[in-house]
């Protein structure tokens, strides 16, 4: 979505206009938790489930990365307002060629991030997901975002199979090998 200058001020100063200035505390160890998964972004998070054959079942280190996620996204009451300050201005009759997506209790950026890794994540603009630029920010951001985003031959494989089986290729055969 487009928003002039203008809107973008005016959708920022009514987000934090009622907010306090209290600064965001964060409950996590954001430092200790990227190094905890540089340490493990190359090894396999999930495993081939015995119950469901063909699927996948998430591993201890799944669910603390997930935890991890969960602990740096902002869900303070500005943050939250912006959120909704936006998304107020998404029409509501499905204008042509607008496409929004919307998953309940899901985060596509947690499956992202999985994988891109640590590295890769932290040239994306904004934090963890969330981001709100003017259109000079794009511009200046765009180069990284998109070297941080061009997978190709193995590397966009392995991305595409971390997020649909929850391992690379190497993780499932390793997990298949192992049953």
């Amino acid at each position: 979505m487009t928003l002039t200058p203008a809107s973008l001020r005016d959708l920022l100063r009514a987000a934090v206009q009622d907010s306090s200035p209290v600064p965001v505390s964060v409950h996590w160890d954001v430092s200790g938790g990227l190094g905890w998964w540089r340490g493990k972004a190359q090894e396999c998070m999930f495993s081939e489930s015995t119950a469901s054959p063909g699927s996948w079942s998430a591993d201890e280190d799944a669910f603390r990365l997930s935890a991890f996620f969960d602990a740096c996204r902002d869900d303070s009451e500005h943050v939250e307002a912006l959120r909704d300050a936006v998304m107020d201005r998404f029409p509501s009759d499905g204008e042509e060629g607008l496409f929004v997506a919307v998953a309940r209790k899901v985060g596509p950026f947690s499956a992202l991030a999985y994988a891109l890794g640590p590295d890769a994540v932290l040239r994306l603009p904004g934090w963890y997901g969330d981001f709100l630029l003017d259109a000079e920010q794009v511009r200046a951001q765009l180069p990284t975002a998109e070297e941080a985003l061009a997978l190709t031959g193995a590397q966009r494989r392995d991305a595409v199979e971390l997020v649909l089986r929850g391992g690379t290729s190497t993780c499932a055969e390793k997990a298949v090998n192992e049953v």
